[in-house]
């Protein structure tokens, strides 16, 4: 009897266990043989040790039995069988086993294709500017417009990019603010979500009526917590990382990637199908990768993209080279925190990963990038010499370090053909003050501005500038002007020599630099001068001058001699400084 009693207790606590803990019924599932080793195997194997010492000694309750402690003795291998199964499965999913390093690297294969052709040149008005940070401190701050919820609940930090009607947003519920406040509106569900627009930092709470509010959720402590929910109404499955998703008709859902193992028992991770999760009914679909409908944005998680492709740039030419002549082997870029480096773009309606890809030691510079759709794992790289993403950022904060600004991790955009990194530039506050645009092939060209539409301007000003807009981007850009000199300065910046010139009735200031518009010193006040330009945001840089006047054929030898001193004199004024 006292056997049959414990044998119940133990069924009662490993189903109350199974329950609260709900780890996946599958075999590639740590979490499974976790739970399998502290609730079965250790206990069994402590149970059978101690019968079999009982029987072999004897003690008050049972007699010497070699037959009985023989057998204990056998089925207390048993546990340790199948932890040493479970050891072997570990060992043929790890990279060096034969065979396995090919397998990670086509886990995750990108195309090769072309910057220009398949990223389009941006458009402004959708154009992320502000990161997750900015996004919960922006939408943090609405909950002063819930007067009659804000004891009640608070903002989760989810927090989730997403395209919500072809438009970046950030979303994220509200939760539950604590046990108590729980068992007061558990009823009625939560009554509300917050979504923070990217591109105008508009923040806003969105409220939802009775029959929408949301009832599964992370902040749920039992039976409609969504963790334990899906779990339990698929028990097979393996749940990845979870998502908080709304889609186009505003209703909240819950993405639950199912992650499958395809090397060994533990390796090579991917997703295969995915559940979504209706967060008002509880209502669920369970489909095909292929098959997630399109407002869907999150299907594979970022850091798995992320280790993906790094088991593609450091296997594909096998696991020794990986380690020793680590020819062509690659990895994507850290973040400032050490942390993997990425962040999101929007493409084709859907939030595709971005991240640069460096060299296996990890320099500052960049072989290329890579995007990762979020929703189907398409993958593109693009090749691209240039800098990191932390080097541009220390060289967009080095352009306002007097005022000791912050740069989010940068996003990728394409600026007249030229790849080019966007970020924001943020205060002690974590308030969005300024926007900066490096060029990542010279990370040296920086353009800052307080709004988009300056920084663009003055960006693509400072390419045509240093020469890396031509052709049909700087015909597209460039304006001509024609007027009498009102005035004329000279001055000498970053060692290189600038006349500035103004036009009577005409705005602006115009710029030309040495040696590039070398005919400038051939001109003098109030002569009539046409040129073509690029408008900027404080000075308008001149690309060409057209010589109406016939300057060259009248500008003589010692004119020439003046403008070869004229250069020599700024070179000389250069050094000294």
């Amino acid at each position: 009897m006292a056997m049959i009693a414990c044998a119940i207790i133990a069924v009662i606590v490993v189903a109350v266990a199974y329950w609260w803990f709900h780890p996946p019924i599958n075999i590639h599932s740590m979490d499974t043989w976790m739970f399998i080793g502290i609730f079965i195997l250790l206990p069994s194997f402590l149970f059978f040790r101690a019968r079999a010492h009982a029987y072999k000694h004897g003690s008050a309750k049972v007699g010497v039995s070699k037959a009985k402690a023989k057998t204990f003795n056998t089925l207390a291998w048993i546990p340790v069988a199948v932890v040493a199964l479970v050891a072997v499965g570990t060992l043929l999913s790890l990279s060096f086993f034969p065979g396995n390093a090919q397998k990670y690297a086509n886990i995750l294969v990108p195309a090769d294709d072309e910057f220009t052709q398949d990223i389009q040149e941006v458009n402004y008005d959708e154009i992320p500017v502000i990161d997750r940070d900015s996004a919960m401190l922006l939408g943090n701050r609405t909950m002063g417009s819930m007067s009659d919820l804000v004891s009640q609940f608070e903002i989760a930090p989810t927090y989730s990019q997403i395209n919500y009607q072809n438009h970046p947003v950030r979303v994220s519920p509200l939760g539950y603010a604590d046990l108590f406040k729980w068992l007061q509106n558990r009823e009625q569900g939560i009554p509300a979500y917050v979504i923070v627009d990217m591109t105008s930092q508009d923040a806003q709470v969105v409220r939802l009526d009775s029959e929408h509010a949301i009832k599964y959720s992370e902040s749920e402590p039992l039976a409609r917590n969504i963790d334990r929910y899906v779990q339990l109404k698929y028990p097979f499955y393996m749940f990845g990382e979870k998502s908080f998703e709304i889609d186009d008709d505003g209703n909240a859902w819950g993405i639950c990637p199912v992650r499958d193992f395809t090397i060994g028992l533990f390796g090579g991770e991917t997703v295969s199908r995915a559940v979504l999760v209706n967060a008002a009914t509880g209502e669920c679909q369970d489909m095909a990768v292929e098959d997630v409908p399109q407002w869907v944005d999150h299907v594979y998680p970022a850091n798995l993209i992320i280790q993906q492709y790094n088991w593609h740039g450091k296997y594909t030419n096998g696991w020794l080279n990986s380690w020793l002549g680590q020819n062509g082997v690659v990895q994507t870029t850290p973040g400032t925190d050490g942390s993997a480096g990425y962040n999101y773009i929007a493409k084709d309606d859907d939030v595709w990963l971005y991240t640069g890809v460096t060299s296996a030691t990890g320099d500052e510079s960049i072989v290329g990038f890579v995007l990762v759709n979020q929703r189907t794992a398409e993958a593109h790289f693009y090749s691209c010499a240039g800098a990191t993403e932390s080097s541009a950022m220390q060289s967009a904060e080095g352009q306002v370090q007097n005022l000791r600004y912050e740069a989010t991790f940068p996003i990728l955009i394409n600026v007249n053909n030229t790849p080019t990194y966007f970020m924001a530039l943020k205060d002690n506050a974590g308030t969005v003050k300024k926007f900066a645009m490096v060029d990542i092939r010279h990370y040296q060209n920086v353009a800052t501005g307080d709004t988009v539409a300056e920084t663009q301007k003055s960006y693509q000003a400072m390419l045509a500038t240093s020469g890396t807009l031509s052709g049909d981007a700087a015909e597209a850009n460039t304006q001509e002007q024609t007027g009498a000199i009102r005035s004329m300065t000279q001055a000498v910046l970053d060692g290189n020599s600038h006349f500035y010139v103004t036009l009577d009735g005409v705005e602006g200031i115009y710029d030309f630099a040495l040696p590039a518009q070398l005919g400038i010193v051939g001109y003098r006040e109030g002569d009539t001068i046409t040129f073509k330009y690029i408008a900027g945001d404080t000075t308008n840089s001149v690309q060409e001058l057209v010589d109406t006047q016939n300057k060259s054929d009248t500008i003589d030898k010692s004119s020439s001699e003046q403008a070869a001193k004229t250069v020599e004199r700024t070179a000389e004024t250069a050094d000294q400084q």
